[in-house]
């Protein structure tokens, strides 16, 4: 099949994998009731259950998938390294240890009142990052990076936790939000941000060209006419715009960033346009199936998706690791 035709199929098969998981989502949750009950003498009481709780929830999973695998793909392109993600270069922890110093400080406990901590955590965490990983001889390589996030996502990891622990009332706050959920966030919170990651969103859509660019290396970018310095400054911004936005709704959903773009490049080439297209779709298929498993699993109660998510990665993480090549950008 032709790198065209392939790309076509695969984009049907995502687009109807997103209906399905969409519809799961609606249909499925920790109470027993279904779709069909919408036709049926409890209909009051299921269009309830489905408009109050199920379909923010879905809403909600799409846009923190998509705000997800998007900032992946933006990271993987921005340092050349197929393992990249929000959560492993430390971004979901920067965000995250912003919120808690905004809770601790300031006794902040909705999504509308830390967001903006969210962005400057993920901001300071994914420029330190970079900082720490070009300090010595030659440019940031991937391997560095990697290293300096992981670090950094600890060390951030641990004071967050320290925080919370030693201030009872940020901890019953933080608790729930640090494990990353789609169930506690309401819809007027969702709608709260929601521009600031559609703004992302285009931001990354707008540089995919760019982006092109520097997976070639920044001297023949520099030669094709592109300011690697916009691009990156550029990226750095939707990055923030996504990771910051997402984490602020749902505490931080690990590995999606990582997995959806790395698999999606196995199908679509190093075409960064179609890396995004394709990760904006995909990630929510992914956050939202983790969703439906987390609530059927332990009915009637729930497996936080960040929980799912993570058990999911990991073993994927470790296989992509293993692998002698990485799928190029």
């Amino acid at each position: 099949m032709t790198p065209p035709r392939r790309r076509a199929a695969g984009l049907l098969a995502v687009v109807a994998a997103l209906i399905i998981t969409g519809l799961l989502s609606l249909a499925f949750g920790s109470n027993t009731l279904s779709l069909g009950a919408l036709w049926g003498p409890d209909r009051a009481e299921a269009m309830t259950i489905v408009s109050t709780v199920r379909l923010p929830r879905t809403l909600l999973g799409v846009l923190v998938g998509a705000a997800f695998g998007v900032a992946g793909a933006v990271i993987q392109a921005l340092t050349r390294n197929p393992l990249a993600d929000p959560g492993i270069l430390g971004v979901n922890a920067g965000a995250g240890f912003a919120v808690t110093l905004g809770a601790g400080l300031f006794g902040l406990t909705g999504v509308t009142g830390y967001v903006w901590f969210a962005f400057l955590g993920a901001a300071a965490a994914t420029a330190l990052v970079h900082l720490i990983g070009s300090a010595g001889r030659g440019p940031a390589n991937p391997v560095t990076l990697v290293l300096a996030g992981v670090a950094l996502g600890a060390v951030l990891g641990g004071f967050s936790s320290f925080l919370s622990l030693i201030d009872e009332d940020t901890f019953r706050i933080l608790r729930s939000w640090g494990l990353g959920s789609i169930a506690r966030t309401g819809l007027d919170e969702t709608l709260a941000v929601l521009p600031f990651l559609a703004a992302g969103l285009l931001l990354a859509t707008l540089l995919a060209g760019s982006l092109n660019a520097v997976a070639l290396g920044d001297d023949l970018a520099a030669s094709l006419g592109t300011s690697v310095r916009r691009a990156r400054l550029l990226g750095v911004l939707a990055v923030t715009l996504l990771a910051g936005g997402a984490t602020a709704l749902t505490g931080g959903i690990g590995f999606v960033g990582l997995m959806v773009p790395h698999v999606v490049r196995w199908f679509t080439g190093p075409d960064q346009r179609w890396i995004i297209l394709f990760s904006a779709l995909t990630a929510p298929v992914l956050v939202l199936a983790a969703d439906v498993l987390g609530r059927v699993v332990a009915r009637p109660a729930e497996i936080e998706v960040g929980i799912v998510t993570a058990v999911l990665g990991a073993p994927v993480l470790i296989a992509l690791v293993r692998r002698r090549i990485a799928s190029g950008l």
